[in-house]
């Protein structure tokens, strides 16, 4: 009884900062013509209740693409529908065609938070609180719910958008695949995928893990058994989602170039552009880049996704190869955080908030590696600043993110966890020593790197924040932050490569329970 009483104090917290958070401003409120992510999460809910199937994802008088049109999956579409019901019920005028456009409302704010609010606690919370407790490592009452509240609040997933139902779905499905309930969790990662298109970037680590689960149990026997299963598992469970539009070739057809509309650009993750809200200020080596190289003016559309496919690919290679020949599901956990990055820095038309992609695998190693997962989940939350600006979420991205950091140092005394050990640096430590001179003192500059980390994080904020950016250069602030959030990115990416690389006990092969 008393690790559930620890826990639910835990979750009641999480959920009072979430809640509070939620009340605040909300993006693109009062901001014609377009409004912004609220006023999309509505429109889908007027378009997807006053229009016919056919029509969702087709551009027709009733239905102006350009107008935040749906781009998502069907699961996605489903959803909002099932929203719009309800919401008819209690004020028809939040959904009628056309003229709820643009609507502004406390009753409809507060109804459409507490929509994402029964969301996250029907999906993503106990998807959390679930996979605390399995974790063998935190077996004790207390490590399980200190665990919990630092993923709970994780400011990233509270100060952005406020749901996140297909990450729910994810985690559901990680905690299945940590179960042995394979079948389980293939479905799961398919309804996660079907909900938003952005899994993707989980895609190959559930493929690789899956099909190595395959090989080790020999595909002339019960392997090739699992891998039948497997298939007609993910089968059934697109043909389920996807069953409205299968009757029509050019339904499905339209559908796909809604979910990947490559004509855009390398840079265009978002349609609605505009000076304040920029697609360029993405913390990837694109965007980067263009700092220096204007990608846009020297490389054709179509070879930006050709270079794209190909870096993104060759990067995320390493690990998708290592989790093939040696499935494991730690292996599998860190690789779900390096493929993830890897989409994040190299792939197309990336959004500023494709980083919680990366964060929430992140958050599931937080136990094994709290100093280097502390760190990231900082600087991830660090390198959505423009766009919290933006939004008008300054006072809460002040107070939740110290608060996170606190909770972090009180729960794994993450700055006493810095040696190679703690770090899973053991085995390439040794494969350097004699080499490398320096490895001795390597806690204390892994320790001074943070805290200098740290402070560059800190001042940039307090320059974004308070003062006006130099004329000719309006856009200093966004870019520093950008570039400064994808230079840790890198330096990321190549630690997590290592440690997956340099994993060669599998200690990840222990079932968790």
């Amino acid at each position: 009884m008393e690790k559930w009483s620890l826990m639910t104090i835990t979750v009641l917290l999480a959920l009072t900062v979430r809640w509070a958070v939620s009340l605040g401003s909300y993006s693109g409120a009062g901001k014609p013509p377009m409004y912004g992510d609220y006023e999309a999460q509505r429109h889908w809910q007027e378009i997807t209740y006053n229009l016919p199937i056919r029509q969702w994802y087709f551009n027709t008088s009733d239905n102006n693409l350009l107008y935040w049109g749906l781009d998502y999956p069907p699961l996605t579409a489903y959803h909002s529908f099932v929203c719009a019901y309800i919401a008819k019920l209690i004020n028809p005028d939040w959904v009628a065609l056309h003229t709820s456009r643009g609507y502004e409302s406390q009753p409809h704010k507060l109804f459409m938070r507490t929509t994402v609010f029964v969301a996250d606690l029907l999906v993503y919370i106990p998807a959390v609180i679930l996979y605390c407790f399995s974790l063998k490592e935190t077996s004790a009452k207390k490590k399980a719910s200190t665990c919990a509240l630092c993923i709970l609040l994780y400011p990233g997933l509270i100060l952005i958008d406020h749901g996140h139902f297909h990450l729910g779905l994810a985690l559901w499905a990680v905690l299945c695949l940590s179960h042995d309930w394979d079948l389980l969790g293939s479905m799961a990662f398919c309804l996660a995928l079907n909900y938003k298109q952005m899994e993707l970037y989980h895609s190959l680590p559930f493929f690789c893990y899956l099909l190595g689960k395959c090989f080790k149990k020999g595909l002339k026997g019960k392997g090739l058994v699992l891998l039948a299963k497997l298939a007609g598992t993910v089968l059934v469970s697109f043909a389920a989602c996807w069953l409205p539009f299968g009757t029509d070739v050019e339904q499905i057809m339209q559908v796909l170039r809604r979910l990947f509309p490559i004509d855009r650009g390398l840079f265009e993750a978002c349609m609605f552009s505009s000076p304040t809200h920029c697609p360029d200020k993405v913390a990837n080596i694109w965007c980067s880049l263009s700092v220096l190289i204007k990608i846009k003016n020297v490389i054709s559309p179509r070879t930006q996704l050709k270079l794209s496919f190909a870096v993104t690919f060759l990067s995320l290679l390493p690990a998708c190869i290592k989790l093939t020949v040696q499935p494991s599901l730690r292996g599998f956990k860190f690789a779900l955080v390096s493929c993830a990055l890897s989409f994040f820095l190299f792939s197309f038309q990336v959004h500023e908030k494709s980083i919680l992609l990366v964060s929430v695998p992140v958050c599931l190693i937080i136990n094994e590696i709290p100093f280097m997962a502390t760190w990231f989940l900082l600087v991830s939350t660090f390198s959505l600043l423009p766009l919290l600006l933006k939004d008008e979420l300054l006072l809460p991205y002040a107070v939740t993110t110290p608060a996170f950091l606190a909770v972090c140092l009180a729960s794994f005394s993450i700055l006493e966890k810095t040696s190679a050990e703690d770090l899973q640096l053991k085995a390439f430590s040794l494969s350097l020593k004699g080499y490398v001179s320096w490895f001795k003192s390597f806690p204390r500059i892994v320790r001074s790197l943070f805290l200098l980390s740290l402070s560059l994080m800190g001042v940039l904020s307090v320059l974004s924040a308070a003062l006006p950016p130099p004329q000719h250069l309006p856009d200093l602030f966004p870019v520093a932050v950008a570039v400064v959030s994808c230079l840790h990115f890198l330096l990321f990416l190549l630690y997590f490569n290592v440690v997956i690389l340099w994993d060669s006990k599998n200690r990840g092969q222990k079932k968790i329970s």
